[in-house]
Parts: C-alpha cells; structure tokens; sequence
C-alpha cells in the first residue's frame, strides 16, 4: 500500500510521520505527489489530475480524500476503531475534508521542499 502526499504540506508530513509512528508493521510505503512515482500514480488514474490531497493506493484500488484518511486509519491497530466514520455520508465526510485542505497552507505552513526521509526510512519511500 502506498500513501501518495502533498509533500510541501506541513500537515500532510505530520499526518505521514504520524502513520510511520503507528505502522507497526510496516505495511504502508510513502511518495509524495511531487515525485515521479507520485507523478505516475496519478498520470494512472487521469481523474484524480485535480487530486492534491492524500492518496492510497491498495491492491489496484486508489482511495481518495477521506475514504483515502479512514482506509489508512484502519491499518493502525490502535486508531482502526475511528472508521466507524465511514458511515457518514462522502459527501459530509469530503466537505469537511476539502475545507481543511483548501486552507492547510494557511493554517499548518507550507515547506520549500519535500520531505527528505531518515536513512531509517528510506526503503519505505518511493522517488
């Protein structure tokens, strides 16, 4: 399973470093949408060109806005409990998404460059 970012986003890459924290086994790999990795997944799925939001693709299943949050969520044992959430309506769930979204730069900041992985980490990451 990859998690494809907004790797300039600082509340993407706390969301990021808050999924490697609680991926205990290590199940999700990482890209950011401005990579070529990330670049291609998308370029894949032409209707998610518009898409800066997380992404998750698993299984041949791209995931996005917050079916992308709650399918995340529920791989992390201890957080899995919160995709009860999935049962409010998309339409809700993504407006409320799309709000933080559309504010996060402002909000959480934004950063010159992506991410750069630990060497811990740099398996788990996709360039």
């Amino acid at each position: 399973m990859v998690i494809l970012f907004d790797g300039v986003c600082n509340l993407c890459n706390s969301f990021v470093q808050f999924v490697i924290k609680e991926d205990r086994d290590k199940i999700f790999k990482f890209a950011s949408l401005q990579s070529d990795f990330g670049q291609a997944e998308v370029a894949k799925a032409l209707e998610l060109a518009e898409v800066d939001s997380v992404i998750l693709v698993s299984d041949h299943k791209i995931f996005i806005k917050s079916d992308a949050a709650l399918e995340i969520l529920k791989k992390l044992p201890r957080f899995s409990w919160l995709y009860i959430f999935r049962f409010i309506p998309l339409r809700v769930r993504d407006g409320v998404y799309e709000v933080i979204a559309k504010n996060r730069y402002r909000i959480f900041g934004k950063r010159e460059t992506c991410m750069i992985p630990t060497p811990e980490l740099t398996e788990r990451f996709h360039t």
